[in-house]
């Protein structure tokens, strides 16, 4: 489930120069999917991608005010949004967020990966034709060890323009769930290798700079969208009978402060990344995608991310049905989205 978002992205098909949305009232992957579905997306061949929505030569839709370039985004956003039904809009809530042909909005798959390399993990990304192979670079772990903040976002553009070639020749998206910044303070957990070690400064150094190299330094438009992920106290998948849909980490204050928070901070105020990911377990009880301290308060009002909060995965639906930390899935899904707008 995606919380928010609040940047369009438009870096070579588009020529609509947009940078950031107010979308303080719409929950969900509603905004970004729309910028992203302006570009008319498709993942389902590898063919040209289709006209995007307000293409000139379709006379359908045009003329609409959210597809006038000369009037503020906020006008566009709001016409946009308003000419949306509620179904409509609730189908925008998950990963492979469903299309609304009526306003030539395709479908659009979210979940990409490229924690060193493009990677067809994710659905978003489909290797073959044209677009066989991407360059796989050595794992994070190993990258970071060479403290070399010029290669680590140097790594991040190549990969970034693998990306683009394959969202021009229609079997890639735009939007990565990469990196992973999870402090890597436990050997036992088989994920570390994609993280860039335990240490918070050098960890956050790494996100800035991979960010960067990810979205381009355009500061106006992005080559990609990355997302900062697991937030936070995340390095437990399976272990002595706790797993991470049940694992409550018990973390302090200052140890949250100089430790977790530290790469998260990075990430977003030097990095200015377009997306933070919340994580599976609980921090002090409180599921993490459930938590308007960890999330509105600290991610989007001492941090100012400029972008959208996104789920790992199913996590809304884990603290409802395994951790039962609610009621209802209702209640899961709009705990969500009022923590992270």
């Amino acid at each position: 489930m995606v919380l928010l978002s609040s940047k369009l992205f438009s870096y070579v098909i588009t020529p609509i120069p947009i940078r950031a949305l107010d979308c303080t009232a719409m929950p969900t992957s509603f905004i970004i999917t729309l910028s992203v579905l302006f570009l008319g997306v498709s993942l389902q061949t590898s063919k040209a991608l289709d006209p995007f929505a307000c293409d000139p030569k379709d006379g359908t839709n045009r003329d609409l005010p959210f597809c006038q370039v000369k009037l503020p985004i906020q006008t566009r956003v709001n016409d946009l949004i308003g000419r949306m039904t509620l179904q409509e809009k609730v189908g925008l809530l998950v990963n492979n967020a469903a299309a609304v042909p009526r306003l030539g909005i395709k479908g659009y798959e979210w979940w990409s990966e490229a924690l060193h390399g493009v990677s067809n993990v994710g659905p978003g990304t489909k290797f073959g034709g044209a677009f066989p192979v991407a360059t796989s670079f050595p794992q994070v772990i190993t990258t970071a060890a060479s403290f070399n903040a010029t290669l680590w976002e140097a790594i991040g553009r190549v990969v970034s323009d693998e990306a683009r070639a394959m969202f021009n020749g229609g079997v890639a998206g735009l939007t990565y769930w990469s990196p992973n910044v999870n402090i890597f303070r436990d050997p036992r957990w088989g994920r570390g290798q994609e993280t860039p070690g335990e240490d918070p400064v050098v960890v956050g150094k790494y996100a800035a700079s991979y960010v960067r190299g990810l979205q381009g330094s355009d500061g106006i438009r992005l080559k990609v969208a990355a997302c900062c992920k697991h937030f936070t106290a995340y390095d437990l998948d399976n272990w002595n009978g706790v797993d991470r849909f049940h694992f409550n980490a018990k973390v302090s204050k200052q140890d949250m402060v100089d430790t977790f928070d530290v790469p998260f901070r990075m990430c977003v105020k030097e990095g200015k990344v377009a997306s933070v990911m919340c994580s599976y377990n609980q921090v002090n009880g409180i599921p993490t995608c459930a938590d308007p301290n960890l999330l509105k308060k600290t991610v989007r009002g001492q941090w100012r991310l400029d972008g959208y909060i996104v789920s790992d995965c199913d996590s809304v639906g884990v603290y409802y049905g395994q951790q039962h930390y609610t009621s209802t899935p209702e209640e899961a899904a709009s705990d969500a989205i009022k923590a992270g707008k």
